[in-house]
C-alpha cells in the first residue's frame, strides 16, 4: 500500500514544510525577543478568570479604560499610559473597582461581587479573578 509520489513532488513538499517551519520559528523568535521596551515592561495581555455570565469583553474593556491595555507599560512601580502616569498600586485598585462595574449586556445588572487583579511585572500579563454573586444583585423595575 505504498503511495506513488514522484521525486520532484516529494522535494517540493519537503521544501514547503521547511519554509513553513522556519517561518513559524522566525515569527516566534521575533515575538519573544521584542517583549521588553526601552521604557519598561509592556502590558502584553489581560487574562480573565472566574466569569460565567458576564462577557469577557465587557470586563476587558473596563480594565483597558483604567490603563491596562496595549501601548501601556510598567516602569518600576509606575503604570505609564498614553495619557498619564500613575502608581501601579493605584492602577490595580482602580482595575479592581472597574471590574466590579461590568454589567450584563443590555442591562444594568452588575453581578460581580469582588475582583482580584494581579500584574506580573516580568511578563506584563494582567490576571483578573472575578467572583460572580447573584444573591447581592439588586434588580429594580420588576
Amino acid at each position: 500500500m505504498f503511495l506513488k509520489i514522484r521525486r520532484d513532488t516529494l522535494i517540493i513538499l519537503l521544501l514547503a514544510f521547511l519554509l513553513i517551519v522556519s517561518g513559524r520559528s522566525m515569527a516566534y523568535m521575533s515575538y519573544a525577543s521584542s517583549n521588553g521596551t526601552d521604557q519598561g515592561v509592556a502590558i502584553s495581555g489581560v487574562i480573565i478568570k472566574g466569569n460565567d455570565i458576564v462577557p469577557t469583553e465587557s470586563i476587558r474593556s473596563n480594565i483597558a479604560n483604567v490603563g491596562f491595555r496595549s501601548g501601556s507599560y510598567i516602569q518600576g512601580d509606575t503604570l505609564v499610559t498614553s495619557k498619564r502616569k500613575l502608581p501601579l498600586s493605584e492602577a490595580i485598585q482602580n482595575a479592581n473597582d472597574a471590574a466590579t462595574l461590568a454589567t450584563l449586556p443590555g442591562t444594568q445588572v452588575t453581578p460581580i461581587a469582588a475582583a482580584d487583579v494581579k500584574v506580573d511585572r516580568i511578563t506584563g500579563i494582567v490576571t483578573v479573578n472575578v467572583v460572580e454573586d447573584f444573591s447581592t444583585v439588586q434588580v429594580k423595575g420588576l
